[in-house]
């Protein structure tokens, strides 16, 4: 079997506001067309009934052409969010590499975000430092500042 990583999806209250956060403060890039889904094929691929899926996908700093993207999307119908947890089960966060941890904290704070824990530095076992924080967008999804030592 031949793999490769395509795509993370986000389901938003509004994708729209999303959409703009990920846009002004990483520089994801949009992926026309805006997406608007609904009948048969997404009710049985879903599994649920009269589903309505909108939204877009948005390429991630760093790549270009036909690179991974965010694709983030709200149904008509949601259920309500589980509240934020950096150890819940499941996919945890989406990290972003910046020159500067603290600096785009702040980015992400006046955008909506808040801090999750503390900036810290941590050291791996072959002695490389990587600066990093948890935060997370205006919905509440974590997503991780990163930076190593050079």
């Amino acid at each position: 079997m031949r793999a490769k990583y395509v795509h993370t999806n986000l389901i938003a209250q509004d994708w729209k506001r999303l959409e703009d956060f990920y846009s002004e403060v990483f520089g994801c890039t949009l992926v026309p067309p805006e997406r608007d889904y609904q009948g048969e094929a997404l009710d049985a691929g879903t599994g649920l009934k009269g589903a309505r899926l909108r939204g877009v996908h948005m390429r991630l700093p760093g790549y270009e052409g036909n690179g991974p993207t965010l694709e983030i999307y709200t149904y008509d119908s949601m259920k309500a969010h589980p509240g934020t947890a950096v150890n819940r089960p499941g996919f945890g966060h989406i990290a972003f590499e910046v020159d500067d941890v603290r600096a785009a904290a702040e980015i992400v704070k006046s955008r909506g975000g808040a801090a999750v824990g503390e900036i810290v530095t941590l050291t791996t076992k072959t002695g490389a430092q990587v600066n990093w924080c948890y935060m997370t967008d205006p919905e509440g999804n974590i997503l991780e500042l990163q930076s190593w030592a050079k």
